[in-house]
C-alpha cells in the first residue's frame, strides 16, 4: 500500500497529476482543492494517498492533508459513492464545509458537487452524520471554535437541549460565521438552534 508520496510535480491535468519520486512517475488523481494546492511544475511536493484496486482498474487517489484523505475513505463507505464523486465532493467543498454538512444533516450543500443529486446527498449526510464529528478537519480539533466564552456556552446549551456534540459545535461555528465572532450567547444560541433544526 502506497500512503504518502514525495516529490517532484512533473505535470498536471483536469483531476490528475504526475509525481516524480526518484525517477518513477507516479499517476495520481486528486481534487481540484489539492491539485491548486501542490504548485508549480518542477516544485517539490508531498501527498498523501489512497490505492483504490477494482476488478480491471487500479488507480492512486492523492490529497494535500491526511484529513482530505480520512474524508475520501469516509465518503467511498456511502452506497453509489465511487471515487470520481468523492473527488467532486472534495473539489466544490472544504473537508470543513463536508464535515459541517454532514452534522448538521445539509444535504443542499453536499448536493452542490457535480454529479451529486438530492437522494445521494441525502444518504451521504445521514450515513455519515454520527461519524462527521470524529474526523479533524483541520490540525487541533473536530470543529473550529475558539475556546471558552460564549462559543462554548452555545454548544453546551444546544447539547442541553438534546443535539448531538458534533451536530450543536457544527451549527454554533455556522451561527459565528453568520454573526461574527463577537456575537452574544443568545444571539448564537438562537441562530444555531436554527440551523441544527434545519
Amino acid at each position: 500500500m502506497i500512503a504518502k508520496l514525495k516529490g517532484l510535480l512533473d505535470e498536471t491535468g483536469a483531476d490528475w497529476a504526475v509525481i516524480d519520486v526518484a525517477g518513477v512517475g507516479y499517476l495520481v488523481h486528486c481534487s481540484s482543492k489539492t491539485l491548486a494546492a501542490l504548485g508549480e511544475a518542477g516544485e517539490g511536493c508531498t501527498l498523501f494517498t489512497d490505492l483504490q484496486v477494482s476488478e480491471n482498474d487500479m488507480r492512486l487517489l492523492g490529497f494535500a492533508t491526511a484529513g482530505e484523505r480520512d474524508w475520501f475513505r469516509l465518503l467511498t463507505q456511502v452506497q453509489g459513492v465511487g471515487s470520481k464523486v468523492a473527488l467532486a465532493i472534495l473539489s466544490a467543498l472544504s473537508t470543513e464545509d463536508v464535515q459541517r454538512a454532514c452534522s448538521a444533516g445539509d444535504a443542499a450543500t453536499i448536493a452542490r458537487a457535480q454529479g451529486v443529486g438530492p437522494k445521494l446527498a441525502s444518504r451521504i449526510v445521514n450515513e455519515l452524520a454520527d461519524k462527521a464529528g470524529a474526523l479533524p478537519t483541520a490540525p487541533g480539533g473536530a470543529t473550529m471554535l475558539p475556546k471558552g466564552g460564549a462559543s462554548a456556552d452555545a454548544v453546551s446549551a444546544l447539547q442541553n437541549l438534546g443535539f448531538k456534540p458534533a451536530v450543536a459545535a457544527a451549527a454554533v461555528a455556522r451561527a459565528i460565521d453568520e454573526l461574527g465572532e463577537s456575537a452574544g450567547e443568545g444571539d448564537l444560541i438562537r441562530v444555531a438552534l436554527r440551523k441544527a433544526a434545519g
